[in-house]
């Protein structure tokens, strides 16, 4: 897989982990990130996040950075998981007030995305870097 393709991929992977942790509720104050590679050895780095969270923009840019410490290389990638850990209720998630106007939309998206996946399946939005993924 080429950097562009493995990013797609571990932005689905961050998508459907968002998607998994809001409807259960529930948010990660840490995520895991696995990489298999061809001929058996696999890397595993696990990050803190600044603090606990279910949204695809704090899951997205923890991923990257963990994608982005294992230093890719030439090595044939054959797997990638990510994992969040160290869940809470998400009632237990401080609500604070933000100044940033194009987070507060991109949450407002979020939250629209999510109602219209529950009115029509986890496929019926999904990021466009997703679509550039070659099946």
């Amino acid at each position: 897989m080429d950097g562009a393709e493995v990013r797609a991929a571990l932005l689905e992977l961050v998508v459907q982990l968002g998607l998994r942790l809001r409807w259960r509720e529930q948010a990660a104050r840490a995520l895991a990130l696995t990489l298999r590679f061809a001929g058996g050895p696999s890397w595993e780095k696990s990050r803190r996040l600044p603090e606990a969270s279910a949204h695809e923009d704090d899951l997205r840019t923890m991923a990257y950075r963990l994608i982005d410490a294992a230093g890719l290389q030439r090595g044939r990638l054959t797997g990638l998981t990510l994992r969040g850990e160290d869940l809470i209720d998400a009632d237990q998630v401080a609500q604070q007030i933000s100044l940033d106007g194009a987070r507060e939309d991109r949450l407002i998206a979020e939250a629209v995305s999510d109602r219209i996946r529950r009115k029509f399946g986890p496929a019926a939005v999904v990021p466009a870097a997703t679509l550039l993924r070659v099946s």
